[in-house]
């Protein structure tokens, strides 16, 4: 995130600006993470709220280089917000627990086919600063933009990753499927002479078990 001067006394800091993706001054590269740069106390975190739809995000910040009143941030976050370009949003320093775990959800089975996913990601992480429950991060891999949805995070709806060992779990991605069982053959009948009023038959029928993965609850904090 890019955003003007940061000038603020004690430990309260709240803004609004508005924001444009990072692609309007030509840094691509920063689509693929929030991490903050060395050159501030380390870490500064803060949370971004879009206070018409009340949806909530965290980041880190990079440089104080923006003009003033205005705000960069890279574009996969300005669509958790549900930000359009020159949109407002308020930002205020946050203070975030160390995360303790973290359950992933790739939106597609083709990440699973690259050769080391896991060794991806957890390149991938460490350009993030935090992650919050209910946020779609991008990965990027050879050429290909990869998004993965923050299902659920502990301590808390929103955790710091520096420096904190955090356990990774993932569940199946939101386009896979429950391979189909094999219908069982079934017995062929004889023929048999009919009788004038055949008595009904009761013909049991399988028990089908619930398999399906059911989509999470897309739950956020509000703006406070």
């Amino acid at each position: 995130m890019y955003f003007g001067r940061y000038d603020y006394l004690g430990s309260s800091f709240e803004q609004t600006y508005r924001c444009y993706p990072t692609s309007f001054i030509d840094k691509p590269q920063l689509e693929g993470g929030d991490k903050t740069s060395l050159h501030i106390e380390y870490p500064m975190l803060f949370e971004l709220c879009n206070t018409t739809t009340e949806r909530v995000s965290h980041c880190g910040v990079l440089e104080f280089i923006a003009e003033e009143g205005m705000v960069y941030v890279p574009y996969w976050m300005m669509q958790n917000l549900l930000l359009q370009e020159g949109d407002t949003v308020q930002i205020k320093n946050a203070t975030l627990p160390k995360g303790t775990y973290v359950k992933l959800q790739p939106h597609t089975k083709d990440f699973l086919d690259i050769s080391n996913p896991k060794a991806i990601l957890e390149t991938t992480l460490r350009n993030y600063s935090c992650l919050t429950t209910g946020d779609s991060i991008m990965v990027p891999y050879n050429n290909k933009k990869y998004y993965i949805d923050i299902v659920e995070t502990k301590p808390t709806s929103a955790i710091s990753i520096i420096e904190t060992d955090c356990e990774v779990d993932f569940a199946p991605p939101l386009d896979y499927k429950e391979p189909e069982r094999p219908h069982k053959a079934q017995a062929q009948v004889q023929d048999a002479p009919l009788e004038p009023n055949p008595e009904p038959s009761s013909i049991p029928l399988p028990v089908l078990e619930e398999t399906g993965w059911k989509a999470f609850n897309n739950s956020r904090s509000k703006c406070t």
